[in-house]
């Protein structure tokens, strides 16, 4: 019989060191790693999904060469189904960019306030 204990580590057990006193827990061990993801990498990143995204607009429209008439409020005009439907896609972006860009405007105004 051996008078002195082994450390063996016990999951219900805070872990201490050997010689410790008792209540005095060791830090866990913090492994650090560098990161290899960057600003200029995620730069990188969206601007090849922006080259992907406009090959896959520009395919769309080639696609959809027939032409449509269009017409808003007194104007009308001949358009490509393809431009059509993007331009509506943009004008749908921009409402949305103002009622987003309302409701910050009106969270930064309450916000210095209060």
């Amino acid at each position: 019989m051996s008078t002195h204990a082994e450390h063996t580590p016990n999951p219900d057990m805070p872990d201490q060191r050997p010689g410790a006193p008792p209540g005095t827990e060791s830090a866990p061990q913090v492994t650090t790693s560098k990161s290899l993801s960057s600003r200029t990498g995620h730069t990188w990143t969206g601007l090849i999904a922006g080259a992907l995204i406009l090959v896959v607009l520009l395919i769309f429209i080639l696609q959809n060469l027939e032409t449509v008439e269009v017409s808003l409020f007194f104007w009308h005009f001949s358009l490509p189904l393809g431009v059509a439907v993007l331009l509506s896609v943009i004008a749908g972006a921009l409402v949305m960019a103002l009622v987003g860009g309302a409701r910050i405007l009106q969270l930064r105004r309450v916000a210095k306030k209060g």
